[in-house]
Formats: structure tokens, sequence, C-alpha cells
């Protein structure tokens, strides 16, 4: 294990000098990664880039380097992690009682942004689950992530690379901006493709839980599995969660953001439009997070705002990629408030949904 450095004093005064690597996304440098794979091996923080966000990885087996992540992440001890794994073999090595309905999962979904909830081996420290018996794991599929798997030979733990409660990284860039001093090294593979953080399902209870809606959408999920529960429809508030990204306040930018919740996009917009206005009567610079097909809409209103458009409505796909790039965008454009709407709750509209009810410090019924 890395002995501290001069600078390094306890794991609450981590500072060093973070290196950032540009690799290529689909077929890195063995030379970058193997370096890579040794700092995790001295128990270093590395931060690289899943298919869903960027991760923030130590060695999942040493609680010193795992307690990195939360000195420098500033994360509450008592919000687990998810462990990533090289291949579906090593799962029993983190998990125990797998049930049948986990592996039927692996096969259809891993490598992918699917993460289980299931018993862990004692091996696993309990800072990682947060003290809890079970433990948060899954298998990425961006190549520059398994083949750091792959080279570290550990499995890694890694929540989202950025400040705790701040709107996750999808660029080596946002990584830099959060944790530049606190971390080792950075990866740099280009812009993730998923751009939200994996699905959460419990398949410890029957039937199976979504506890934090992502990539894999519920409908996706059910198609193989039958009926599954949202956390919140039945399923109780836990004091220490099972999953990351459960706490109330999440994923916010630094600007106050003001999501209008309807099912109707035109009352959504109406609602936006008039909250832009009195918000900018009082000095305020306000920022609007928009679908393409939104953008007409405020000019015909005459509404003069900092805008960031997230793609077409009809693409939820390209919505949710570049849901964070925009909370990001709009908070280095200086602006007071963000004013977003909601996408509904088919497919990727849950976890886009999601995302923003837990970046906004308010939410207007429209």
């Amino acid at each position: 294990m890395r002995q501290p450095t001069i600078e390094r004093q306890d794991a609450h005064t981590y500072h060093v000098m973070t290196r950032v690597v540009n690799v290529r996304p689909h077929d890195p440098e063995a030379g970058h990664i193997y370096h890579a794979a040794v700092e995790i091996l001295r128990g270093g923080l590395v931060a690289f880039p899943t298919e869903t966000v960027y991760g923030l990885g130590a060695n999942a087996l040493d609680p010193r380097a795992v307690a990195c992540i939360f000195a420098a992440k500033g994360r509450p001890a008592n919000d687990p992690l998810i462990v990533h794994l090289s291949c579906v073999d090593d799962l029993p090595c983190v998990a125990r009682f797998i049930p049948r309905v986990a592996w039927e999962l692996t096969r259809v979904f891993w490598p992918g942004p699917l993460t289980l909830i299931l018993p862990k081996q004692r091996n696993v420290p309990d800072n990682v689950t947060a003290g809890l018996d079970t433990i948060a794991v899954r298998i990425p599929s961006h190549p520059v992530a398994r083949a750091l798997l792959r080279a570290s030979g550990v499995p890694i733990a890694a929540p989202s690379a950025n400040r705790f409660g701040r709107s996750s990284p999808t660029t080596a860039q946002h990584v830099l901006d959060d944790l530049d001093g606190q971390i080792d090294l950075i990866l740099d593979g280009g812009p993730t493709t998923v751009g939200i953080e994996s699905t959460v399902l419990d398949v410890t209870c029957a039937p199976p839980v979504i506890l934090r809606p992502g990539g894999i959408s519920r409908e996706v999920l059910e198609a193989l599995l039958g009926p599954v529960a949202v956390r919140g429809e039945s399923v109780p508030a836990e004091r220490v969660p099972k999953s990351p990204g459960l706490l109330a306040k999440h994923y916010a930018p630094r600007a106050e953001l003001v999501l209008c919740l309807s099912e109707n996009p035109a009352a959504a917009l109406e609602k936006m439009a008039h909250l832009a206005c009195q918000r900018q009567s009082i000095g305020q610079r306000v920022g609007l997070l928009l679908a393409d097909q939104d953008l007409a809409y405020f000019e015909e209103q005459g509404v003069a705002a900092q805008v960031f458009s997230l793609g077409s409505a009809d693409n939820l796909v390209q919505i949710a990629r570049n849901l964070f790039a925009g909370l990001r965008a709009l908070d280095e454009q200086g602006v007071d408030v963000i004013l977003a709407r909601d996408f509904g709750q088919e497919g990727l509209g849950l976890a886009i949904r999601d995302r923003l009810q837990r970046a906004a410090s308010q939410v207007v019924g429209c």
C-alpha cells in the first residue's frame, strides 16, 4: 500500500498533484492502463470513464484506499459505493447467496449500466457498503474501465468522480474542476455515452426493486423479469440507503435549480417563462435547460436567458447524455437560477426525472 506523501497527512488532508492522461476511448494504450493499475494497487485514487459517468476508483478490498474516496469527495460515510468487476466470474468473490434472477440479469445486461444489490462477502470492507450486509456491484462496458479492471486484478469501488452532491461528471474536465489536487490520476477517455448513472436493482427481495433508476429502464427490466417495483412507490426509505444516489439532495449545480414538474410540456414551458421573467425582474441571471422543441416558445415569448438545449424531446437517450453537462455549462455561465422541465416517466424519463428532482432546490407543480 502506498505510504502518505509529504502533503498527505491523513485521509482528510489528501492533496496531491493530479495528472491527466489522454487515452483512446475504444482501444486504450496498454502503458497508460498499466500505470493507472499500479496506482490502484498502491492505494491511490484514479478517475476513469465508464459508459455512464466518470468514476473515482480505488481498490475495493483496501479500506484505507476506500476511505480516501470519501475524503476526496466529501462524501458522508453512510452513502455506500458501487463495486466494479472485470468479469462475471468475479461476482462470487464479493457477493454470496447469488439468486438465479441475478445470474439471468448478468447474462443479459452485463457488461452495462445495471448495478445489482446482493449479500456481500466478508472480505469486502465495511466502509465500502456503509456497514450494510449487502453490496452494490456491476460490470461496466466502457473499454477504458474494463481495461483498468483487468490490469489491476482487483474489484474497484467507484462512485461518480465529483464533489459530493454536485452534478455528476461526464468529461475529464468535469472531474478536474471538482477534484484537482484531491486525486492522483484522471484517465481522459472523452465524454461518456449514457450520461446518467446505472440503474440499481435490489434482487435480495421479490419482486426486485429499482432503488435508483438509470441507464436500464424499468420497461426493459420488466420485459425480462415481470413486475419490478420502484423505491418510493411501495418501498420506504432506509436510514442507511442500500444504494448511492438516494439522499434527498444530490446531483445539484451551484445555481439554484427550479424544476417545473408536469405531464403536460406546454404547461411546464408556460410556468418556466413566468418564473424567468419573475426572477429577471429582481436582477437574477436565468438559465434555461430545454429540449430543442422548446426553443421557439421562449423566442416567441421574448424571454432572453442563457440557454442549454439537451437535444430532441423525442430522444431521451440524447437528453440523458447531455443532462449533467447542461447543468455544469449553465453554472459556468454564472447564472443564479436554472429553470428546467420534466420529460415524463416512460423509459429513461424516469431516471431523468429522478436526477432533476434530487438536484432541484424547488419543485414546482404545473
